[in-house]
């Protein structure tokens, strides 16, 4: 089992850059894949970006924010990141880490077990 506990969040104006920093605590942080979702105001939650499991060589992100977000891992703090740079004001949300011990990468919330309790992005026109 992981507990995850996200920081990072605040106010920022378009165009300015905030980093997302997820800690894990348990045992065997690289043998989950990692996931960032945000829940935006009267929105379903969605996917942000995804990391594979042991090195996290892998990752993926959605439409919205690739070339935007860069997502990675250091296993040995056990800590999940996320850096957000040109930030948008549709990039308002709350936003969570997730863990999964079934799939390396996922794009779906069923497919993590674990969540944390999320961090407010604010981002100001």
């Amino acid at each position: 089992q992981v507990q995850l506990r996200e920081s990072g969040g605040g106010l920022v104006q378009a165009g300015e850059s905030l980093s997302l920093s997820c800690a894990a605590s348990g045992s065997s942080f690289s043998t989950y894949g990692m996931g960032w979702f945000r829940q935006a105001p009267g929105k379903e939650r969605e996917y942000v970006a995804g990391i594979g499991w042991r090195d996290g060589s892998v990752s993926d992100y959605a439409h919205s924010v690739k070339g935007r977000f860069s997502i990675s891992r250091d296993n040995a703090k056990n800590t999940l990141s996320l850096q957000m740079n040109a930030l948008k004001p549709e990039d308002t949300a709350i936003y969570y880490c997730a863990a999964s011990h079934r799939f390396a990468i996922g794009i779906r919330e069923g497919q993590y077990d674990y969540w944390g309790q999320g961090t407010q992005v604010t981002v100001s026109s």
